[in-house]
């Protein structure tokens, strides 16, 4: 079959600004295993330029498909530009099949396969092996009900089979590197960069992840192996950077370590950067020399909140106390940290605002992102949510860089100037701009630098999007009107088999909340 892949332009998202673009891993993924089958597999990836819509939906009719895979990592937020692409694709080739995978449906198939007749049906979960199985049933014309993981059409009747199990080893399916031109990908200031995975899922509980039901249990891949592929990344086309999707990779210590190693084994000079726990970080602390040697220059902690109740209320499971330990322990290993930190959940004053930036501030951490709390209706925290006003009905919008949630104490605009003000202070601090003035580590100080560079415009242009672009409107509609009844009953996305229950082989321990 000829297949095409889509990766649409994401409606919102900040770091386009530099102009550096990402591959999209999650279509690589499903793409690998395609091309193995023999399939004639292209991907576009409207995210250069970014590529206009209609630009896009001709650039895919050209190729004259069989079947046209869309997935998007924004998830919820980039749903609209998908149904948008997909419509336009379906009138001028009705023959092609088409196939939507990812996050957001997943769990919002019900809706997709009822308002949109042009999708022939939804990959539910992981893709790799399921994609492969529905293009075989597709192209043989064989019936679509024997594939676990899917949604299509009975009867004009919306019908999901079982849910796919999930994907024991990793190292079954390979990245379709060869689908794209490595040389257009830079992230880190021009640098020629990937996407890559160690780990899929979390073992953690907090109630508001949209990600890990979606991967359903922890597992990675072999260590020794990703760290040849990283290698051989960079030695024969000439990546230099490798941001980890990963939720949790280093959730299981041995199986860490040990890729670790087999990474400083390769002796290839390359920056990693990635997200964690800060209590793994602490767990780690007499083997942060190995982070360091292996190449990682910087680590995204999710401590969401400097407030022990909002902790415990999304269970989050962490403490201030190992956050601010965490901080420490990076920076004597001049790895630097990026503290995320949420805001926007409906008591919150003024005084819990100004509270959470002296606590901030006190972390002293090298980066933040500052983000809104955005409830999925897959998760917990929906529940929890539910009856909030939205302020934000674009569902472009719905993406944790955006305030779509009403306050209850203050009206959206004081919440915006608060976030963009804790943005400012915490970077321009007199201990965070001596930072960027001097790093004895030329490689960290190129990483300061350039997070300077990208976050000053990033910052600028979400306040011209918040002042002139982004249309708030507070009518009384709740979450749950804006997204429906909620789902956490069907968080888990893959069914496990019961001797896939226990944690890895690898002896790493779960770390419980």
């Amino acid at each position: 079959m000829r297949i095409v892949l889509v990766n649409v332009p994401h409606p919102a998202i900040g770091s386009r600004i530099p102009r550096e673009q990402l591959p999209p891993l999650g279509l690589l993924s499903v793409g690998g295993p395609l091309i193995d089958d023999g399939h004639c597999v292209t991907l576009i990836d409207g995210e250069f330029g970014p590529m206009p819509i209609a630009d896009l939906a001709r650039a895919v009719t050209r190729l004259a498909p069989d079947a046209v895979l869309f997935g998007h990592s924004g998830s919820s937020s980039g749903h609209p530009v998908i149904a948008r692409v997909a419509a336009m694709v379906a009138r001028a080739l009705p023959a092609a099949r088409i196939v939507y995978g990812g996050v957001h449906p997943t769990y919002f198939w019900r809706e997709v396969l009822r308002d949109e007749p042009h999708v022939h049906a939804v990959v539910r979960g992981e893709g790799e092996e399921t994609a492969r199985r529905l293009m075989r049933a597709l192209e043989r014309g064989e019936t679509l009900g024997a594939i676990p993981g899917i949604a299509f059409r009975k009867g004009g009747v919306p019908v999901a089979t079982p849910a796919a199990p999930v994907i024991v080893d990793l190292d079954a399916y390979r990245v379709g590197w060869e689908l794209i031109d490595h040389a257009r990908y830079s992230y880190w200031g021009g640098k020629r960069a990937v996407v890559i995975q160690f780990s899929r899922g979390c073992p953690h509980l907090c109630t508001y992840c949209g990600q890990r039901g979606f991967w359903t249990r922890w597992r990675h891949r072999d260590p020794v192996k990703l760290a040849a592929e990283i290698a051989y990344l960079h030695r024969v086309h000439g990546v230099e950077v490798f941001n980890f999707a990963d939720e949790n990779p280093s959730a299981g210590r041995k199986a860490w370590r040990a890729f670790l190693e087999a990474l400083i084994a390769e002796n290839v000079s390359v920056t990693l950067v990635g997200s964690t726990r800060a209590d793994d970080i602490v767990r780690d602390a007499d083997i942060l020399h190995l982070y360091k040697k292996a190449g990682f220059e910087r680590f995204l902690l999710g401590m969401e909140n400097t407030d022990e109740a909002t902790l415990k209320l999304i269970r989050k499971g962490g403490a201030t106390s190992t956050d601010r330990e965490a901080i420490r322990l990076l920076r004597r290993h001049n790895i630097l940290s990026m503290a995320t930190w949420v805001a926007g959940f409906s008591d919150q004053t003024d005084a819990d605002l100004w509270r959470g930036l002296c606590q901030l501030i006190s972390y002293d951490p090298d980066q933040i992102q500052a983000l809104y709390v955005t409830p999925h209706r897959w998760t917990p925290y929906y529940r929890e949510a539910k009856d909030r006003r939205v302020v934000q009905p674009d569902r472009t919008r719905w993406d944790y860089k955006h305030q779509v949630l009403a306050m209850e104490r203050m009206p959206s605009w004081r919440l915006f100037l608060w976030v963009k003000a804790i943005e400012a202070i915490a970077q321009l601090r007199p201990r965070s701009l001596r930072r960027w003035i001097w790093n004895p580590d030329p490689k960290i100080r190129h990483a300061i630098r350039w997070y300077y560079r990208m976050g000053r415009r990033v910052w600028i242009h979400e306040i011209i999007g918040f002042l002139f672009r982004d249309a708030r409107r507070d009518d009384g509609r709740t979450v749950e009107d804006h997204f429906g009844e909620t789902q956490d009953h069907e968080e888990e996305a893959s069914s496990v088999p019961r001797r896939a229950r226990p944690a890895p082989a690898t002896g790493a321990p779960f770390h419980s909340t």
